[in-house]
């Protein structure tokens, strides 16, 4: 529920800013907006608002034709429609969702869309693209400004690191340290993720021991590494529905190399229960030598709801326990993580520079992870509202909630620029192409145009939220 309530709030909040973004500049150069609703409203609307006569006027649940508020054309209706799948600003004169060719006049007014130079036309166009970008970078400035920025330099992990099965595959070994990919420094563990799998870096050098070698990774990594991951993600969900014992694990390239040594026993947990303490040292569960925390973890999810035999070190002397899992195969304990985190904080000057790198970053990153959706591993991967819905957290946080919600601002910005036609990028191609040709295309091509890319839209939203569905039963 609390995933679901910040998702509605986000991509509300982006469709809102996204919408005003086209109403400003239309505005500026004085078209008139018929219109402007979060949320659609075939029929009927949820609540409506007009202002004429020097005051508003309100109405809810009503039929959307108003005889009385159709008398004032210049003042434009806002409004919350019922269907949430977005909202739209309908600008006089545009041929798009909310206008066909024939609800246009016959000779183009001054206050209409399609009157105007073309220099203005795509501004209002760009406009909801560039409020959502830079929405992004405010908000960032902002959490930047607010809580600064916590990070793990590779350099600070003096364990290594964890390899899954198609690192080992690689030629990793458990406990290299990276050092360099393709001659550059890794500032931390994400970026070691995205230079291998999204930005196809392949020469890395490790430091194995005493020794340092350098490892050269396969052409196909990003797309195994996809495969990988909808392998591990189905495998999850037959556990869940075959016994319902769903983690919400993620695959892992590589993780940190924790060494089972406790911190914490949490109480009620089956380490309580079976009167484990801070220190003690975890060697092995039922016989199977579990040196770090991920290798322990995947030992005791093969024994949920089943009782299990813990070996551990106290104090130098070797001791045992029996423990009963519950159906998340747990301990109910944090482990001893000895990394040094860095923190930085940043003045509200600072955060400017530091919010628009980190946002430009962000989309650079998603531009060039784009071309994965086109393999069979990446289309598999797509995902609709109920994976964007998973990627917020269970708890809430604010911080997490803006972050998550910027990240998707850039996300909504960069597809609306994509030349699809009944997206922003379709019209500014369009647009672009008329500025160099000096020839305009016709109402009935841009109506056309239209209705190919909305069901073109449509088979895409479908598909998406249909492997939600699927991953649900399958």
């Amino acid at each position: 529920m609390v995933q679901a309530i910040q998702l509605i709030l986000a991509l509300s909040f982006l469709v809102l800013i996204h919408e005003l973004g086209h109403f400003t500049f239309a505005r500026i150069f004085k078209v008139r907006v018929e219109k402007f609703y979060l949320f659609f409203n075939p029929w009927i609307s949820i609540v409506r608002f007009k202002k004429f006569d020097g005051k508003w006027h309100v109405k809810f649940f009503a039929k959307n034709e108003d005889e009385e508020w159709a008398k004032y054309p210049d003042n434009t209706e806002w409004g919350i429609g019922w269907l949430p799948f977005g909202g739209y600003c309908a600008i006089g004169g545009m041929v798009d969702e909310t206008h066909k060719t024939e609800d246009l006049s016959a000779e183009p007014q001054p206050w209409e869309f399609r009157s105007k130079p073309a220099w203005q036309r795509l501004l209002i166009i760009l406009g909801g693209i560039l409020v959502n970008f830079i929405g992004a970078l405010v908000i960032f400035i902002m959490l930047l400004w607010q809580w600064g920025q916590d990070t793990l330099p590779l350099r600070n992990i003096d364990s290594g690191f964890y390899y899954s099965e198609l690192m080992l595959n690689e030629g990793f070994e458990q406990q290299d340290k990276i050092l360099f990919i393709n001659g550059e420094e890794p500032e931390d563990l994400s970026e070691v993720v995205k230079w291998l799998i999204i930005e196809g870096k392949k020469d890395v050098t490790v430091q194995r021991g005493a020794d340092t070698l350098t490892l050269t990774m396969s052409d196909d990594l990003g797309t195994r590494y996809l495969a990988q991951q909808n392998e591990f993600d189905k495998t999850e969900r037959e556990k869940k529905r075959a016994d319902g014992t769903y983690t919400k694990r993620h695959f892992q390239l590589l993780s940190y190399w924790i060494p089972c040594v406790v911190d914490t026993v949490f109480p009620d947990n089956a380490a309580a229960f079976a009167g484990m303490q801070k220190g003690d040292s975890i060697v092995s569960i039922n016989g199977v030598a579990t040196p770090c925390n991920e290798l322990m973890s995947q030992e005791l999810l093969k024994h949920a709801c089943d009782s299990i035999t813990i070996a551990y070190y106290r104090d130098g002397e070797l001791c045992s326990a029996s423990a009963f899992l519950g159906d998340r195969g747990t301990l109910g304990v944090a482990m001893h993580m000895d990394f040094r985190f860095e923190h930085q904080d940043y003045t509200f000057l600072q955060s400017i520079p530091a919010g628009i790198q980190y946002g430009w970053n962000i989309l650079v990153v998603y531009v060039k992870q784009f071309r994965l959706v086109f393999t069979k591993e990446g289309a598999q991967s797509v995902g609709g509202f109920g994976a964007i819905g998973s990627m917020f957290p269970s708890r809430w946080s604010w911080a997490a909630f803006w972050e998550m919600t910027a990240f998707l601002s850039i996300i909504l910005a960069f597809m609306n620029f994509l030349p699809i036609p009944a997206l922003d990028g379709g019209y500014i191609l369009f647009l672009l192409v008329e500025m160099i040709t000096r020839r305009k295309p016709s109402d009935k091509f841009l109506e056309i145009a239209n209705e190919v890319g909305f069901w073109l839209l449509l088979a895409l939203l479908i598909f998406a939220n249909g492997n939600d569905i699927l991953k649900l039963f399958f």
